[in-house]
């Protein structure tokens, strides 16, 4: 078990990537809320900072440490220094990620398809295979992978990203069935529309171009951060205990 059916996680700690803004910022402060110690990681120092300065204002404990998560040397320093600072690691969400520039298949630059899947893909099995270890030697905990509503169906102009968080879909029910036994959960959540810098970025900013996308939610709205945050929190509790290698849908129906 990872915590209570409660969800307080008072003395557990938890290691979140992308942390810097939008949903790895939500889920941080989520995971603060409940009484969980916050190891805050990103490229983002000034937006890293500012995550872990919102966690202490609200009584929580947390650090902040510049990660790349392409580069094994920074994910393995900012493992070490959680373990340095808190002593243990309980809860991972391996939550750092990019949009890919719009663009079919055939129009994809090499150099493109390398950055997204470094980051998207390669990124979570560097995360994993260094948490992985020191959760063992904690006798167990609980991992949470960013997937994509673009993990379960294909998305027109970007078959990067969508053959990414497709791979990570996979990447997470093959780990999740080597460590099941041994008390360690993973699992992925697969946002769709969720309104952060992100999307601002994908929709170009404009009303137009949000428009465009809520017109594609079911449900009449983009998602927030938060209910991203909450779910990943949920995965993370012994509320969850039989759930195992499930990718967790969250997208306001646009998937259905």
């Amino acid at each position: 078990m990872t915590t209570n059916e409660n969800g307080n996680y008072m003395g557990k700690v938890a290691f979140v990537t992308g942390a810097a803004n939008g949903i790895g910022r939500a889920t941080a402060l989520a995971f603060a809320r409940k009484g969980a110690h916050v190891v805050v990681a990103d490229v983002s120092e000034q937006g890293n900072q500012e995550t872990a300065r919102m966690i202490e204002q609200l009584g929580g404990r947390a650090i902040a440490v510049k990660c790349d998560v392409t580069r094994s040397e920074d994910v393995k320093a900012a493992l070490s220094k959680t373990i340095e600072t808190f002593g243990r690691l309980d809860f991972a969400f391996n939550n750092a990620g990019v949009e890919q520039k719009n663009a079919a298949t055939a129009q994809i630059e090499e150099s493109e398809w390398d950055r997204i899947v470094n980051i998207n893909l390669r990124g979570v099995f560097l995360c994993m295979k260094y948490e992985i270890p020191l959760l063992l030697k904690q006798g167990g905990g609980a991992i949470v992978n960013t997937s994509s509503g673009a993990g379960v169906i294909g998305i027109k102009g970007g078959a990067a990203y969508t053959a990414a968080k497709h791979g990570l879909i996979g990447l997470t029910k093959s780990a999740a069935l080597d460590y099941a036994s041994q008390n360690i959960r993973i699992n992925a959540v697969c946002p769709g529309y969720i309104d952060t810098s992100m999307m601002d970025r994908f929709t170009g900013g404009t009303p137009e171009g949000r428009e465009q996308v809520i017109s594609e939610e079911p449900i009449g709205r983009m998602g927030q951060p938060e209910e991203i945050a909450n779910a990943v929190v949920w995965l993370c509790s012994d509320a969850s205990s039989f759930v195992v290698g499930h990718a967790l849908v969250v997208d306001g129906g646009q998937t259905v």
